[in-house]
């Protein structure tokens, strides 16, 4: 399914409201993140995290998190957080009684832990989704 212009601004809206409703304590270090929305992830980005199925990325944060970074050692490119839409449409259409916002919010929220220095196990402990 490729999702339509209309599906990547709804989707870019949830996730920026996402964004603003986390903690304050959070919101100066998210607002150093570029957040950007794309209707696939793209080859290079599959290979690089050796994913086959195009549709089982539904977001990635690319960057260095809070917890590594050294002002020595600056990073060359801004920390970013992709949403794919089309991988979170697909999974919105497997999943009963799952909004859109909240399927966004869920994954903004994952790829946003990354940046705050969260690993995917850390992660699980407190948000069973797949459960």
């Amino acid at each position: 399914m490729d999702p339509s212009a209309a599906d990547l601004i709804e989707i870019e809206t949830i996730a920026r409201e996402t964004i603003a409703a986390l903690p304050v304590a959070f919101r100066p270090a998210a607002d150093q993140v570029m957040l950007r929305v794309e209707p696939w992830p793209t080859p290079q980005m599959l290979r690089d995290l050796g994913i086959d199925d195009p549709a089982s990325l539904t977001g990635l944060y690319e960057g260095i998190p809070m917890t590594e970074k050294s002002v020595s050692d600056p990073a060359p490119f801004p920390d970013t957080v992709w949403l794919f839409a089309g991988p979170i449409l697909t999974e919105l259409d497997e999943r009963d009684g799952v909004t859109l916002a909240e399927l966004v919010a869920h994954v903004t929220v994952h790829e946003f832990a990354h940046h705050f220095g969260w690993s995917d196990e850390d992660i699980s402990t407190i948000d069973r989704w797949w459960e």
